[in-house]
C-alpha cells in the first residue's frame, strides 16, 4: 500500500514517522518527500492494519492527514516519460557530463542496433566512433550547433540540448536528438502541404480535363517515373500534387525543384545536398538534398528540359539504381523517390539536337500525361475565371463581382498563350484595380496581359486601325465563340444549351457565319 502523509514541516518529523513503522515491523520500500506531503511505500499494509496506523501517525506533532494513494508522484512520472520516450520516433539518447549515456529510448536502440541495456554506460564516442565529437559535447557542456553525424552507416543531424541544476548551476550531461534525413522531409512536407489534395484541385469540366483526370488516375497508382507535357501556365505542378496524392506514397513527402530557377551548382546541391565543408558559408555539418528529404515519397522536376548536362547525367546514374553523392561527399547513398518531370519543352527535338540526353529522356519518359491547354477547353473558362474572382476578392477584402456578358465574351475569345496562369493574373489584377460590383470587358484590359509581339495582339491593333462599328465588332466575337464551342457541342440544340439560349437563334448564327450544322 502506498499512502500520502501531509505534515507541517520540523525537525525530526520523519524520523518519529519512521518509527512508527519500524514498531510495527512495516518496510518502507520507497519514500518521496514533496513539502508538505510525503509519500511511503509500504506492500505489507493491509487495509485491517491501515486504521491503527493512522492513529499512530495522528499523534506526532505535525501531522495533518493520511490517505492512500495508488502510485508515488515519482513513480507515476518515470511511467509517463519511458512511455513518451518510447512514443519519439526520432532517437533520443540522455547522457552525463562526461558523455556517458544514461537513458535511451527504443528508436536510439533501432538505429544503433544495439539493447536498451547495453546502451546505459557505453561513451558516445564508442557509439558514433569519435572520440573528438565526445570532447567537444562534453568541453562545449551541450552547447553546440546542429551537426551530421554517422551511425551505423547513416547519416542524422546531432541536435543537442544541455541540463544543468537551476539556477546556473553546474552542468549534469545534456539530451542528444538524432533527425533523420527523411523525418525532417515529413515535417517539411506536413507544413508545406494544402488542406486540398488529389485530383478535386483541378478544376474544370470540359472533356479534355476529364479525360486529363481518367489517365491521370490510372499512372498515379505505377510506381514508375512520370513525365508531363504541357505549355507553360497549364498547371503541370497541380497534376503532378495530385498524381503523387493518388499514389502509394501519398504520405510520404512531396518536393518540387524547378530545374530553370536556380544556377546549376545550386540546384545540384538544392536537389543531392552537401557534404560538410562543401561550401564557403555553408552548413558546418552539410546539408541533405530534396531526394534524402523526400525518401519514399516524389519529387516533382519542373522545367526539366533546362537542366544542364552535368546535371542530366548526374540525374541519369540516380534514376538508372536510386543511388547518389552529396556535392563535395564521397558517400554513396541510395533513397527510394519516384521521380515526376515536367516541361514545356519539345523534348524529341532536343534529343535530335543533342540538348538532351536521349538515355535521360528514354528514362523520365517511361509514364506521359499531356496537359491540354486552355484554348482547348474553352467552357473550362467562365468557370475559372468565376473562382479566381472568388479568391482575389477574398485577398483584395473587397465583396465579389460578376462578369459582364462582354467581358465573358472577351475572356472566351481570347488565345490564353500564358494559359491557366496569365487568365489567373488577369482576373486578380481587374478585381484588385477596380471597386465596381461589375466588371467589364474594359476592365480585363486583356492587351495588357498578353505578349505585345504576339500575332494576336498584331491583328487587335490592325482592327483597331481599320475602325470597326459596334455591329462589327459584336459579329467578329460572336462568330469566334460560335467557331470555338461547335467543335466541343456539333449540333445547333448542344451549342444552345451550352450558351443558355434557344437552338433555332443558334442555327441561324451557325448559317450567317458558315458553320455547318450536323444536326
Amino acid at each position: 500500500m502506498r499512502l500520502n502523509i501531509r505534515f507541517v514541516d520540523r525537525i525530526g518529523i520523519f524520523q518519529e514517522m519512521l518509527l512508527v513503522f519500524a514498531e510495527r515491523r512495516l518496510n518502507v520500500v520507497a519514500v518521496e518527500v514533496d513539502l508538505p506531503n510525503i509519500y511511503v511505500d509500504v506492500p505489507d499494509l493491509t487495509a485491517q492494519r491501515l486504521t491503527e496506523l493512522r492513529e499512530a501517525l495522528a499523534l506526532i506533532d505535525g501531522v495533518e492527514d493520511i490517505f492512500d494513494v495508488d502510485m508515488l508522484p515519482g513513480m507515476r512520472r518515470r511511467l509517463y516519460l519511458d512511455a513518451l520516450l518510447a512514443a519519439m520516433a526520432d532517437p533520443v539518447l540522455a547522457v552525463d557530463a562526461d558523455g556517458a549515456i544514461i537513458v535511451a529510448n527504443a528508436a536510439a536502440a533501432a538505429v544503433a542496433e544495439i539493447g536498451e541495456p547495453a546502451l546505459r554506460g557505453m561513451a558516445l564516442g564508442e557509439l558514433f566512433g569519435d572520440d573528438a565529437l565526445q570532447a567537444e559535447l562534453s568541453q562545449s557542456r551541450f552547447h553546440a550547433p546542429l551537426r551530421e553525424v554517422m551511425l551505423r552507416g547513416k547519416p542524422f543531424l546531432l541536435d543537442t540540448r544541455p541540463l544543468a541544476e537551476a539556477a546556473g548551476g553546474q552542468s549534469a550531461g545534456g539530451v542528444i536528438t538524432l533527425h533523420a534525413p527523411s523525418r525532417i522531409g515529413e515535417r517539411l512536407h506536413a507544413v508545406q502541404r494544402v488542406e486540398e489534395t488529389g485530383f478535386a484541385t483541378i478544376l474544370g469540366e470540359s472533356a479534355p480535363v476529364r479525360a486529363l483526370k481518367a489517365r491521370a488516375a490510372r499512372v498515379a497508382l505505377v510506381d514508375a517515373p512520370l513525365l508531363l507535357l504541357g505549355e507553360t501556365g497549364t498547371g503541370k505542378e497541380l497534376v503532378a500534387q495530385a498524381c503523387h496524392a493518388a499514389s502509394t506514397r501519398s504520405q510520404a513527402p512531396f518536393f518540387a525543384l524547378n530545374c530553370a530557377a536556380l544556377p546549376e551548382s545550386l540546384a545540384e546541391s538544392e536537389l543531392f545536398g552537401y557534404a560538410p565543408g562543401a561550401f564557403t558559408g555553408g552548413q558546418r555539418g552539410g546539408k541533405p538534398g530534396l531526394l534524402e528529404l523526400a525518401n519514399h515519397g516524389t519529387v516533382f522536376l519542373d522545367e526539366v528540359g533546362e537542366m544542364s548536362p552535368y546535371l542530366q547525367a548526374k540525374l541519369l546514374r540516380f534514376l538508372n539504381d536510386g543511388s547518389f553523392r552529396r556535392v563535395g561527399g564521397e558517400r554513396e547513398q541510395k533513397v527510394d523517390v519516384r521521380t515526376i518531370s515536367a516541361t514545356h519543352r519539345d523534348l524529341e527535338h532536343m534529343v535530335a539536337q543533342h540538348t538532351f540526353r536521349e538515355d535521360l529522356f528514354y528514362r523520365l519518359n517511361v509514364l506521359t500525361l499531356t496537359i491540354p491547354p486552355l484554348r482547348e477547353r474553352a467552357e473550362d473558362i467562365l468557370l475559372l475565371a468565376r473562382l479566381f474572382i472568388a479568391r482575389a476578392a477574398a485577398q483584395a477584402r473587397r465583396p465579389p463581382c460578376r462578369l459582364t456578358v462582354a467581358a465573358e465574351t472577351a475572356l472566351l475569345t481570347n488565345p490564353w498563350p500564358g494559359n491557366v496562369r496569365q487568365l489567373q493574373n488577369t482576373i486578380f489584377r481587374a478585381v484588385t484595380m477596380s471597386d465596381k460590383s461589375i466588371l467589364d470587358a474594359f476592365d480585363l484590359d486583356l492587351a495588357r496581359s498578353s505578349i505585345s509581339g504576339s500575332d494576336t495582339v498584331a491583328e487587335e491593333r490592325a482592327a483597331d486601325a481599320a475602325d470597326p462599328s459596334w455591329d462589327e465588332i459584336v459579329e467578329k466575337s460572336e462568330k469566334e465563340i460560335l467557331q470555338r464551342l461547335y467543335p466541343l457541342y456539333p449540333s445547333s440544340r448542344k451549342l444552345a444549351a451550352r450558351l443558355k439560349t434557344s437552338h433555332t437563334r443558334i442555327a441561324d448564327k451557325l448559317r450567317k457565319y458558315g458553320i455547318r450544322d450536323l444536326r
